[in-house]
């Protein structure tokens, strides 16, 4: 006579947070073997405190670069000088110059002007040819993409674009 096994039930399937979990776990228990292997493997090689001053050397103050050569043109010359301006002497937003001395894009090109206001406004015009050419025509003005920015890397970037751009135009 045969005996019959019984069939084993279907296993249930598992959502994907259950699978994740389980990875995880799974995960997790590894990367505590190989931490221990790790230890275990490594326990007999003699080691001696690192002094960082031995391997940092970088001077405690830094040292400010001069501004390269100056763009041949009016235009590019000043975006060029309101980018050093901005790099040397601090980013703002919200102010053409804030109580530290930080401008904004705008107040670094008019202090750089020096009262030339054709001069500023051609500047003005180039840099927001270029902030459009790389984030879109819905950009309305320059101090409003300069208050969008919670940091001075893009700004900065862009008035140096836009130095680039006035001395390939000629301006």
């Amino acid at each position: 006579m045969t005996q019959s096994v019984p069939a084993a039930a279907p296993p249930a399937e598992l959502t994907l947070e259950e699978r994740l979990t389980l990875v995880n776990t799974a995960m997790t228990a590894r990367l505590d073997e190989a931490a221990v292997a790790y230890e275990v493997n490594t326990a007999h090689i003699p080691t001696e405190p690192v002094d960082l001053a031995d391997v940092v050397t970088v001077p405690l103050t830094p040292t400010l670069q001069p501004p390269p050569a100056s763009y041949p043109t009016p235009v590019a010359a000043l975006l060029q000088r309101a980018h050093h301006r901005l790099l040397t002497g601090g980013w703002c937003s919200g102010a053409l110059v804030d109580e530290d001395g930080a401008r904004c894009m705008l107040g670094a090109i008019r202090a750089e002007a020096r009262g030339d206001s054709g001069l500023e406004a051609d500047a003005a015009t180039v840099l927001l040819d270029a902030i459009r050419r790389r984030f879109g025509d819905h950009v309305d003005s320059v101090p409003s993409f300069n208050d969008a920015h919670g940091s001075s890397r893009v700004p900065i970037r862009m008035v140096d674009q836009a130095a680039g751009l006035a001395d390939a135009r000629g301006l």
